[in-house]
């Protein structure tokens, strides 16, 4: 999803020693004893310097004393912990910038909806309030069906009650269902005789093909795109506005490289022309979604660059193969212990995509040395996953570093073959607590207590990363740590005892695993002479607490490229 931005848009005004200290003084030094450097040549140094973009000097305090000047910023940090800059390894910044002014319909600790009853009467209030127009959309996001007392997804009659004179659509959490009113389903001309598109599926009333408003993935895929460009929101001076915003929010996390996941080629054309104007206060990585993967796909058209210009960069191409668990659209082997209302007893989703067109085109990346990304949740999808990149390969060994992308039910021989080909997997680890409770339904507790296989991963020595895909959830790199660790689920359930990590891992997770997925652990991820300086100063040392209160620690200042981008209150 991506908002719709005129051409306008581009006029707007918008591996070395610790003692090999080049000279001249730095532009900040910090100074204490819980430095994390996620680096064994640096590990246990007390003392970082920062000269312009990069790090100067890391070592003991008199390793540099020599670069402390009278304008050097002599940050001594105490009780207080320095660790590399934290790098989104799956995200979508497109789409956190357009959700900064909708409806949150999310049920707490991430929003105040509780029931349907609840958005409802949200919906109703800001109509009112901002004196939305008859006819104008009215789009909110978050709802979360598992945690809404009435146990459902709110439906058309649901949101015909809040206005039947304005298209509504909710987004759901997963971002891979939407629910919407009956003057949005005639907008988009859904009715009884519209027929499910190919990957999607148009959710009826029981006993009819009336739709009852609720749509799955391609469904809400077609909706999405003439909706944003509906809701007054094509402005490339609100979107810049969204953008800078959006960055802001991820730096107050500590994310110093924030990923685009899924975007178009309207999203990469204005966020290249506000970093014409103003280089972007911290690194975008872009990769487009790669839609329909028919065959006509052109190399040139997707821009990729190994290096950024102005903080973005094209990083390669994503690929999307099934839905999402939390949405009960996660593609099976094995059928679902409960499915969607209606779903029969040996329902295991479905594929969106043609297996043999995935196929041909991931080998045409693959040949063209571009990286890609490839949603798989479920093990059928990730069956898929694996098979497109071994047949891309052709049994050659390449540095390919294909993700897996949530790879939320991995199997154990799926893990064998990803150590095998080189291929990352990119374990949305967050889930144990936010979908725990919901998957031990979904799934039954034998696959539930695998979700997010990390320890298995890590056993097998495979290199693997771990995000929070905001913003399904928010990012949240402390809180993401907390539950890789502790995997508690709301209702304190330890969802898999055996795939646990520990803070070194999961730190590792985020900061260096995740600069080599993207193919820049020699400039990013950990604190080394010679790296960019992406750094975060946390309020506490996080060996100091419990498991349980990592998420507690906040972030006081994030520093990217040398320059501070964001700085406690």
């Amino acid at each position: 999803m991506v908002l719709a931005v005129g051409a306008n848009l581009a006029l707007l005004a918008c591996a070395k020693s610790p003692k090999q200290i080049p000279e001249g003084p730095a532009d900040v030094v910090f100074l204490g004893d819980h430095i994390y450097t996620v680096d064994e040549s640096t590990a246990g140094a007390s003392a970082v310097a920062v000269r312009g973009t990069e790090i100067v000097a890391v070592g003991g305090r008199k390793d540099v004393e020599p670069l402390m000047g009278d304008s050097t910023r002599v940050v001594n940090l105490g009780h207080r912990a320095l660790v590399p800059g934290f790098i989104d390894a799956h995200g979508h910044l497109g789409m956190t910038a357009q959700m900064l002014d909708l409806l949150n319909a999310s049920s707490p600790p991430v929003g105040p909806m509780t029931s349907v009853e609840d958005i409802v009467g949200g919906l109703k209030s800001r109509i009112r309030d901002e004196q939305i127009p008859v006819g104008e959309f009215v789009m909110g996001y978050g709802y979360d069906d598992s945690l809404l007392a009435e146990g459902r997804h709110p439906n058309r009659d649901d949101l015909d009650r809040a206005s039947s004179e304005h298209p509504i659509l909710l987004l759901h959490v997963s971002g891979h269902l939407a629910t919407v009113n009956s003057e949005a389903l005639a907008m988009l001309g859904y009715d009884e005789t519209t027929e499910d598109p190919y990957g999607g599926v148009i959710r009826r009333r029981p006993g009819t093909r009336i739709p009852n408003g609720v749509l799955e993935e391609t469904a809400v895929h077609g909706a999405l795109a003439p909706m944003f460009e509906s809701s007054g929101d094509s402005d490339p001076r609100a979107f810049a506005d969204r953008i800078r915003r959006a960055i802001e929010y991820n730096a107050s996390y500590g994310v110093t490289t924030i990923q685009d996941g899924a975007s178009n080629p309207t999203l990469v054309q204005g966020l290249r022309a506000i970093a014409r104007h103003e280089p972007l206060a911290v690194d975008v990585a872009l990769f487009p979604a790669v839609q329909g993967v028919g065959e006509s796909l052109s190399l040139e058209s997707i821009g990729y660059s190994p290096v950024y210009t102005d903080g973005v960069r094209v990083a390669g191409v994503k690929f999307v193969l099934d839905g999402s668990p939390q949405g009960r659209t996660a593609w099976l082997t094995r059928p679902y212990d409960e499915g969607p209302p209606g779903a029969p007893a040996n329902y295991v989703a479905y594929s969106m995509v043609e297996p043999e067109a995935y196929k041909k085109q991931v080998k045409k990346m693959l040949d063209a040395g571009i990286p890609v990304l490839v949603h798989a949740n479920g093990d059928a999808a990730i069956d898929l996953m694996i098979e497109g990149v071994e047949e891309g390969l052709d049994g050659e060994t390449r540095d390919h570093r294909s993700v897996t992308i949530h790879a939320q039910l991995a199997r154990e021989d799926q893990l064998d073959a990803m150590k095998r080909l080189g291929i990352v997997p990119s374990f949305f680890a967050a889930h144990p607590f936010f979908w725990g409770d919901w998957h031990r339904l979904s799934f039954g507790d034998d696959r539930a207590m695998g979700i997010s296989p990390l320890r298995s991963a890590e056993k097998r020595d495979l290199a693997f990363t771990i995000h929070n895909d905001a913003p399904v959830v928010p990012p949240d790199v402390m809180l993401l740590m907390e539950i890789a660790i502790g995997r508690k689920t709301r209702a304190g359930v330890v969802l898999g005892a055996d795939q646990r990590i520990d803070f070194d891992e999961a730190l590792y997770a985020v900061t260096l695993g995740s600069a080599y997925q993207y193919f820049e652990e020699d400039r990013k991820g950990s604190i080394r002479v010679g790296k960019q300086a992406d750094l975060v100063v946390l309020e506490r040392d996080p060996k100091s607490v419990p498991v349980d209160e990592l998420s507690e620690i906040a972030v006081v200042e994030t520093m990217a490229r040398g320059e501070t981008v964001f700085s406690a209150p």
